[in-house]
């Protein structure tokens, strides 16, 4: 069973309880995009938090409030887990989970690959969720039995099976520079055996793409669950799977996750188990060679 059809189950949600939250997500989604799509090309400021390249605009303040003042009218018994203003606690076991600018680095440099997530967790497992990536004007919403869409065009992954004959996507988390498990071998070896690895900087954009085909799969390091909540239900309801790295059950709080048609399951779970981290002096940090791994799973750039 699905994470997401796991976390339903639990849920004892009716179906048509089910719809109405998956409209309050669609309805905070568009509506974190909306300052997003004013406000780009516009930046005044930018600013860093937390370390080395991970940062925060007006822009990403101004969505998040949009979205979390559509929630609180909503649904305003239950918990908010919100990317800058951090846990609000509720009732029940009911958590969204908000991503207002998953993308932020693309944003201020003015690239457009950026959108706002919205996802709803039961008991920690992703339950449903909604994104919209302004730029495109596609707005992704996805739930357990519902479905997973684009706009009005229903979502497949692709039948790809074998790695040859992939397009893959990935990205690299703000600690890249500060351990050697940083995604470089990895990247490396999928780039050497694929039709070529995509990095667009926005893990729920990159989840979106493996769910309406225009990847065939995806893995990523040192994501925070904001990252992840909303696309893992996009992909499992497209027909894709997601997994831990070495297929075990997907873990938010691990920062780990494959997502990929069901085909490539098995080639990426032994591709990824086969790669060991580069020395740094190979790409210019050798530093690192000597320096202890680092913990945690810092938020995707």
């Amino acid at each position: 069973m699905s994470v997401s059809d796991t976390a339903f189950a639990a849920s004892g949600l009716p179906t048509d309880r089910l719809e109405q939250l998956l409209e309050v997500a669609r309805s905070a989604a568009l509506a974190g995009a909306r300052p997003l799509k004013e406000l780009f090309g516009t930046l005044e400021r930018v600013k860093e938090k937390g370390g080395a390249g991970n940062l925060v605009t007006e822009a990403d303040l101004a969505a998040e409030a949009a979205v979390l003042a559509v929630l609180a009218e909503a649904t305003p018994t239950f918990a908010v887990l919100a990317e800058e203003s951090g846990r609000r606690q509720g009732e029940g076991p009911l958590e969204w989970c908000v991503d207002p600018l998953d993308g932020t680095t693309n944003y201020a440099h003015g690239f457009p690959i950026f959108c706002t997530s919205v996802g709803l967790l039961h008991q920690g497992r992703p339950l449903l969720g909604a994104l919209v990536l302004p730029v495109l004007d596609q707005v992704f919403w996805a739930a357990p039995g519902l479905g997973a869409w684009c706009n009005d065009q229903r979502l497949r992954v692709t039948d790809c099976a074998r790695i040859s004959d992939a397009l893959l996507a990935t990205g690299f988390a703000y600690d890249r520079i500060l351990r050697r498990d940083n995604n470089y071998a990895e990247f490396a070896h999928f780039t050497h055996r694929s039709h070529g690895v995509r990095r667009a900087g926005a893990a729920a954009v990159d989840l979106a793409f493996v769910a309406s085909g225009a990847v065939d799969g995806y893995w990523e390091r040192g994501l925070a669950p904001w990252d992840l909540a909303a696309g893992v239900v996009l992909v499992e309801e497209a027909g894709g799977v997601v997994s831990g790295y070495g297929g075990e059950p997907l873990d938010l709080a691990s920062g780990r996750i494959l997502a990929c048609a069901p085909g490539l399951r098995t080639p990426m779970i032994e591709a990824l188990a086969s790669c060991q981290p580069l020395p740094g002096s190979l790409y210019g940090a050798p530093e690192l060679d000597d320096a202890p791994e680092l913990g945690g799973a810092p938020s995707h750039p």
